[in-house]
């Protein structure tokens, strides 16, 4: 290897090193930075950020993005029954005679 090759190498070592121990230390707080600014940036594409200008003087049509909660209010509905895959046998069904 050339002198310069190696030190790349060492500068790229040391730059993993100090990542390394910047994401040990503080990774909690960098994710919840990330979370709170991607919030934002999703808001914005969704409301239409990314979306293309008017193109030869035709407006685009314009989509607004909701979010809905459903909460149920009253009773909670009865869990449906289990599956049986194999379920009791059956008496065959009744006959008036007894020939078999």
């Amino acid at each position: 290897m050339q002198p310069m090759q190696i030190k790349a190498l060492e500068l790229e070592q040391s730059v993993f090193k100090f990542l390394d121990g910047v994401i040990a230390d503080y990774g909690v707080y960098i994710f919840m930075g990330l979370v709170f600014l991607l919030i934002p940036f999703l808001a914005w594409v969704l409301s239409g950020g990314l979306r293309r200008k008017q193109l030869n003087g035709k407006p685009t049509p314009h989509v607004t993005a909701a979010i809905g909660v459903q909460i149920k209010i009253g009773r909670p509905t009865p869990p449906p029954e289990p599956f049986d895959p194999f379920p009791p046998l059956r008496d065959p069904p009744c006959c008036d005679h007894d020939d078999y």
